[in-house]
């Protein structure tokens, strides 16, 4: 997979219309934003570096890819990042496609700036070119590193490379287990210490930031300025094996974007609708987030399993459980793969007081929205054709219940929980 520093290394729409991809002139704009400040340090330093190895690397990634759903009743989307996926047998390129670039300049044998922009289809049905890392990393010795700036939410495991497809085995992460995580970073500060435990490597980490942008809720947007979250992970590696015990907390900054609802239980005058406009409140209110992974790779075979649990101070998000298991056997340049995903939230229920209406059918509406009970089987076919390059084909059967919208977007009545969805993608490095 990728690591943080390093994107060489590798573990092995509307209508029928296709979705437009990222534009030229993002690109454009991306790589400008990544050169300006390497380019310009390593002008100064080029008389000084003559004879010593290359302390600029430019790398970069990407996802081409086409994805189709079959059901009609809601979109299918990668994450809860992406407003609008694809659905209705529609053949759709915004579900997976994304460019990416990352500039790391090692200005001395301690020091080293990294940078990470990314055009993908995001909250405001744009393309726009997005900075998901900027940090200065610090590592005074070996067994300590001590970063600041703008880090990747990496507590679940494999989380800090979600959108370099090359690095994953599948098409994408599980969409199950990543689905409550739609943010990707958090400006803050961390350090991590590595040291000998048993036969094998410990390594802890800790962070804490707060969070920026926004998440689509409709045709609306969640701002998430203002919100805070600490956490950090433990691993555990030896031999083929790598362990990861996880926790994050996170404090919402704002409230959803449901004023009305809220202000009219409040507007009542019934003391029970006025506790329930508070409950459904998301600001200074807590999610937690806790997770377990391992990860095996010998030889061909590669296999991963990771469970996480999170739980909602706000009785506008459900509790839930998930997990993934996924493995694959490479046979020469083909790896065919298998997965077995599942994600079930617990309901929760408010009482207002206030006889049936339009207010309860929107409290009852707000609390539905975060339901989720599925599972999904995946089958699939990595094939690495060239160097740095691969084709997949990947098969999705998601199955849940009728009530299960939170993994979706826009869903209707007629959404009955089920759909076949069909991906093919190539990755790349360079």
């Amino acid at each position: 997979m990728y690591k943080e520093n390093s994107l060489a290394q590798n573990r092995p729409d509307p209508g029928p219309m296709l979705a437009p991809g990222p534009s030229t002139a993002c690109l454009a704009a991306l790589l400008g934003a990544l050169l300006c400040l390497p380019l310009a340090a390593a002008a100064d330093a080029a008389d000084s570096l003559e004879n010593e190895p290359a302390r600029l690397h430019l790398r970069g990634f990407g996802t081409l890819g086409l994805t189709r759903s079959s059901a009609d009743g809601a979109d299918f989307v990668r994450d809860l990042s992406q407003p609008r996926g694809t659905s209705g047998g529609n053949w759709s390129s915004r579900v997976d496609s994304v460019l990416g670039l990352q500039a790391n300049w090692q200005a001395t044998d301690q020091l080293e700036a990294v940078v990470q922009g990314v055009t993908r289809y995001r909250y405001d049905q744009t393309y726009q070119p997005e900075l998901t890392w900027a940090y200065l990393k610090y590592d005074p010795t070996p067994s300590l590193s001590l970063r600041a700036g703008r880090l990747g939410t990496n507590f679940f495991m494999l989380a800090d490379s979600r959108l370099v497809g090359y690095s994953y085995l599948a098409v994408r992460p599980s969409v199950d287990y990543f689905t409550s995580l739609p943010f990707s970073h958090v400006d803050g500060v961390d350090g991590s210490f590595t040291f000998p435990l048993g036969p094998g490597l410990g390594k802890v980490q800790a962070f804490s930031g707060r969070m920026h942008g926004s998440l689509a809720l409709g045709d609306q947007q969640w701002q998430m300025g203002g919100s805070s979250m600490y956490g950090g992970h433990l691993d555990y590696l030896q031999g083929p094996w790598t362990l990861r015990a996880g926790y994050a907390h996170l404090r919402f900054g704002q409230n959803l974007p449901i004023d009305p609802v809220v202000n009219g239980l409040r507007a009542s005058g019934v003391p029970s609708a006025a506790a329930a406009a508070d409950a459904l409140g998301t600001q200074d209110k807590d999610s937690e987030f806790y997770s377990l992974g391992a990860l095996y790779e010998s030889g061909p075979l590669q296999a991963q399993l990771m469970l996480n649990r999170i739980r909602q101070q706000s009785a506008a998000f459900q509790d839930s459980r998930a997990g993934t298991l996924l493995a694959g056997y490479r046979i020469g340049q083909f790896t065919p793969y298998a997965g077995y995903s599942w994600q079930k939230s617990t309901p929760k229920s408010l009482t207002t007081g206030l006889p049936p209406g339009l207010l309860n059918a929107a409290v009852n509406s707000i609390l539905a929205d975060s339901r989720s009970h599925q599972h999904t089987v995946t089958l699939g076919l990595r094939w690495d054709f060239r160097t740095n390059m691969d084709l997949k084909l990947q098969y999705d059967a998601v199955r849940g219940s009728s009530d299960s919208i939170f993994p979706t977007r826009r869903d209707t009545p007629g959404w009955n929980g089920r759909t076949d969805v069909i991906s093919i993608v190539t990755d790349f490095i360079f």
